[in-house]
């Protein structure tokens, strides 16, 4: 999914076990990597939001790879919760579907960008449809909101990933 090489993406993942920020877990004739602690979880999203403070050049590639994103409406993780208590919002996770059952936020649908023109009347008229991926580095949920809001959804984007869903105390389904 990366789009790297077997053997570049084991190096990769060699540097990152022999700095124990990962640990992995043999499983037959595969290897299943996993984050070595939370905290490594709250490292990579704290020193993506440094980044994005204090380099300049950060928000100008963002801009660059996210060309819509300042078109958007951007919705918190607790009005999220809110409007999900409520039954107000639909959740739609703009990710690949393999990446969708590996862990997802409660109740949200899996609708890759590419399936929505097939799939969008699976969603409710008169509810906000609220998008999200892997965070504010990911467009799959800027170009899932672009089209869904083309068919007449009111439409939201939520910038923070699964992992900062779970960081802010909140559960994620499996399947």
């Amino acid at each position: 999914m990366a789009e790297l090489s077997f053997a570049n993406t084991s190096q990769h993942l060699q540097v990152l076990k022999r700095a124990r920020l990962v640990i992995c877990q043999r499983e037959g004739k595969k290897i299943r990597y996993s984050l070595a602690d939370p905290l490594v979880a709250v490292l990579w999203v704290d020193l993506r939001r440094v980044a994005q403070l204090q380099l300049t050049e950060i928000n100008q590639v963002m801009d660059r790879y996210r060309a819509h994103r300042h078109d958007l409406q951007y919705i918190s993780i607790g009005d999220v919760w809110q409007g999900m208590q409520q039954k107000e919002i639909v959740l739609v996770d703009a990710r690949p579907e393999e990446e969708y059952a590996i862990g997802h936020l409660p109740g949200a649908v899996s609708l890759p960008v590419d399936a929505i023109p097939l799939r969008m009347r699976e969603l409710p008229m008169g509810k906000t449809i609220v998008t999200y991926c892997r965070g504010p580095v990911c467009v799959d949920a800027d170009d899932a909101s672009i089209l869904l809001s083309a068919y007449g959804y009111p439409v939201k984007r939520l910038e923070a990933s699964v992992v900062e869903w779970q960081l802010a105390g909140y559960g994620v389904e499996m399947g």
